[in-house]
C-alpha cells in the first residue's frame, strides 16, 4: 500500500457495471469514516475496497502504518455499508439468539404465551397412585376384620334386613327352579295327551266295532290337553313374574347393598387411619397428615351415610313391591292348579281372564320355558 500525506484523500473508487462512476454512497461512507477515525489519521492510511453489494465481504477497511502523531494501532474493522446494514436490520427481526449463542430463524409476528399443558401420563399416574393407596387401606381393613383385630361399623337393623333379603332370594330362586321344572313336565304331558287323542280319533274312524270307545277317549285326551295348555299359560306367567322379581328387582337392590358394603369398608379403613394418627405425636410433620386424613375421613363418611340411606329406601320399596307381586302370583297359581285338577274348565278360563293372560291359538304347541330361553 502506498503511503501518502495525511491530508491527501486517496481511495479506490468503485465502478458500476456500465462503467460510470457511482460516488454518492462512497462520499457518505467516507464522511462517516472520518468521524469514527481518531484525530490525525487520514484516509491515506486506509484502503477501502468495495466488491459490490452482493459480495459476502462488504466495506472492508484495512488499516496501514501511520507516521505522525503517536496513536494506538487499530485492529481490522468490519463496517458494513448502508445497504448491508439495512439488509441486516431486516434479517435481525427474524433472528432469535438463544442462551447457547446459536441463531435460530423464526417467523416474525406476535408472540402468544400458552398455558402450561397438563401431561396425561402424569394424571394417569396420579390416579393409579390414589387407587393403589385406597386398595391397600381397604385390603388391610378386610384382613384385620377377618382376623378379629380391626373394628367395623355395624348397623344392626339394616344388616338384619339385608340378611333376610339374601335368604329370601335363595328361597325364591328354589321356587323358580321348581316351577320351571313343573312347566317343562306339564308341556311334555300336554304334548303326549294331544298325540294320544289324535291316535284315539284315528282308531275311532277305522274300528267300527270300537268307534264309540275310541271316540270317548279321544275327546277326553283333547280336553285334558286344552286345559293343560291353559294351566301352562298360567304357570309360565307365574314364572315370568317371579323371575323378574328375583333376578332384576332383588338383584338391583343387592347391587346397591354391595356398594354400601364397599363404602362401609372404605369408611372404616380411613377411620382407623385417622385414629392411629391421633394417637401419635403432634408436631409440624404430623399435623398436615392429620388434617389430610381428617378430610378424607369426612368425605368417606358422607359417602357411607348416603349409601346407607339409599339401601334403606330400596329395601322399603322392595318389600312393598314384593308383597304386591307375590300376592297376585300366588293367588293365580292356586286358582289355576285347583281348577285344572278339579276339571272345572270355566273356572280355569276365568282365572286367566282375571289376570289378563292371553293364550296362543289352540292347536299350536306352546313352547316350554326352556325353549323360550
Amino acid at each position: 500500500m502506498a503511503q501518502e500525506s495525511p491530508k491527501n484523500s486517496a481511495a479506490e473508487i468503485p465502478v458500476t457495471s456500465n462503467g460510470e462512476v457511482d460516488d454518492s454512497h462512497e462520499h457518505g461512507f467516507n464522511r462517516d469514516l472520518k468521524r469514527s477515525l481518531p484525530a490525525g489519521l487520514g484516509l491515506s492510511e486506509t484502503q477501502i475496497t468495495s466488491h459490490g453489494f452482493d459480495s459476502t465481504k462488504e466495506g472492508v477497511i484495512e488499516a496501514g502504518s501511520f507516521q505522525g502523531s503517536p496513536a494506538p494501532t487499530l485492529p481490522s474493522v468490519m463496517s458494513p455499508s448502508r445497504v448491508a446494514a439495512s439488509r441486516l436490520a431486516q434479517q435481525g427481526s427474524d433472528l432469535i439468539v438463544p442462551a447457547g449463542g446459536q441463531r435460530t430463524q423464526t417467523k416474525s409476528g406476535p408472540v402468544i404465551l400458552a398455558d402450561e399443558i397438563k401431561n396425561p401420563a402424569m394424571e394417569k399416574l396420579e390416579l393409579v397412585r390414589k387407587w393403589s393407596l385406597n386398595t391397600y387401606k381397604c385390603t388391610r381393613q378386610i384382613i384385620s376384620e377377618k382376623l378379629g383385630r380391626g373394628s367395623r361399623t355395624v348397623d344392626l337393623e339394616l344388616e338384619a334386613q339385608i340378611d333376610i333379603l339374601r335368604d329370601n332370594k335363595k328361597k325364591y330362586e328354589n321356587i323358580l327352579r321348581l316351577a320351571q321344572t313343573l312347566s317343562t313336565q306339564l308341556f311334555q304331558m300336554v304334548h303326549t295327551q294331544r298325540q294320544l287323542g289324535d291316535a284315539f280319533a284315528d282308531l275311532s274312524l277305522k274300528s267300527l266295532e270300537l268307534h264309540e270307545e275310541f271316540g270317548y277317549n279321544a275327546d277326553t285326551q283333547k280336553l285334558l290337553a286344552k286345559n293343560g295348555e291353559t294351566l301352562l299359560g298360567a304357570i309360565n306367567f307365574f314364572i315370568a313374574s317371579v323371575n323378574t322379581l328375583v333376578n332384576k328387582t332383588i338383584e338391583d337392590t343387592l347391587m346397591t347393598v354391595k356398594q354400601y358394603e364397599s363404602a362401609r369398608i372404605e369408611y372404616d379403613a380411613y377411620r382407623t387411619d385417622l385414629e392411629e394418627l391421633n394417637l401419635g405425636p403432634r408436631d409440624a410433620n404430623t399435623l398436615p397428615k392429620i388434617e389430610q386424613s381428617q378430610h378424607l375421613f369426612q368425605a368417606h363418611k358422607e359417602k357411607y351415610d348416603k349409601m346407607r340411606n339409599d339401601v334403606s329406601i330400596k329395601l322399603k320399596f322392595l318389600e312393598e313391591n314384593k308383597v304386591k307381586v307375590l300376592h297376585n302370583q300366588l293367588v293365580l297359581f292356586h286358582n289355576a292348579i285347583a281348577a285344572y285338577f278339579a276339571g272345572n274348565q270355566k273356572q280355569l278360563e276365568q282365572t286367566l281372564k282375571q289376570f289378563h293372560i292371553k293364550l296362543k291359538t289352540p292347536g299350536v304347541d306352546a313352547p316350554s320355558w326352556l325353549e323360550e330361553q
